[in-house]
């Protein structure tokens, strides 16, 4: 999770529906092979790194970020948690990079290495934002420099060293939602307006409601190349 969301979401970003949603999409993504370590690269609060130790049979995690300012330590049901500026994919079956790659100028410059380290077999889970016709003061403000076609991300993977298994779109019940507020919000903001974040806190009767969308779309969203506000890539290292 961005740090910078989870400045905005503050106690709420747990029960998020953005969150709680992509949460429930890699749970299944990764079911059906457990992983005992866990290397959350860009990992921000370290939000989905803790949620497979709690959710399941991971035994350790480290989440990866240059924004913290110690490397330090925690324990979450009784599993270590180790947040670090930087670390090696060499002990790790399953890296995640999720909603990390659109934050660099140079996106296979960033995956390569923790490719390279990893052993043969080592899968890794991405996710990055879908289509740049979608581009927002959102984007601007959590300084993206891209968003991804399912096509380019998968490009992106096989050129750092990855073989894909699964590549899909998720929250597609909501594009055309989220597409219209976008249209909108770019229409009635003034050009030299800071650039804001579209997350926020909703209602609760809101939250659920989206939360009730993308639960629905769960039990499909894998076969999903049409569309969504998110691609994911389930990869492994050749």
């Amino acid at each position: 999770m961005d740090l910078k969301e989870a400045t905005l979401l503050g106690d709420t970003a747990a029960t998020h529906w953005y969150y709680k949603a992509k949460l429930a999409a890699l749970l299944k993504l990764v079911a059906g092979r457990p992983a005992n370590r866990v290397l959350d690269v860009g990992a921000g609060t370290g939000f989905f790194a803790r949620q497979l130790l709690l959710r399941t049979d991971c035994q350790t995690a480290t989440c990866v970020d240059p924004g913290y300012g110690d490397d330090t330590g925690e324990t979450i049901a009784g599993k270590p948690i180790l947040f670090r500026r930087s670390a090696g994919t060499d002990a790790a079956d399953l890296v995640l990079l999720m909603d990390v790659l659109e934050h660099v100028p140079d996106d296979v410059a960033l995956m390569a290495p923790y490719v390279a380290a990893a052993r043969p077999g080592t899968r890794f889970v991405i996710t990055v934002p879908a289509f740049n016709w979608l581009w927002s003061e959102h984007d601007v403000f959590l300084e993206h420099y891209r968003r991804y076609t399912l096509g380019r991300i998968e490009a992106v993977c096989a050129e750092a060293g990855l073989e894909v298994t699964t590549g899909c779109y998720f929250y597609g019940i909501v594009l055309p939602l989220a597409a219209l507020q976008r249209l909108l919000t770019r229409a009635k903001r003034a050009s030299d307006a800071p650039a804001r974040s579209q997350m926020r806190r909703h209602s609760t009767l809101v939250n659920h409601l989206l939360w009730l969308a993308c639960r629905m779309e769960l039990p499909w969203f894998q076969p999903n190349r049409f569309g969504g506000l998110t691609a994911f890539v389930v990869a492994q290292k050749r």
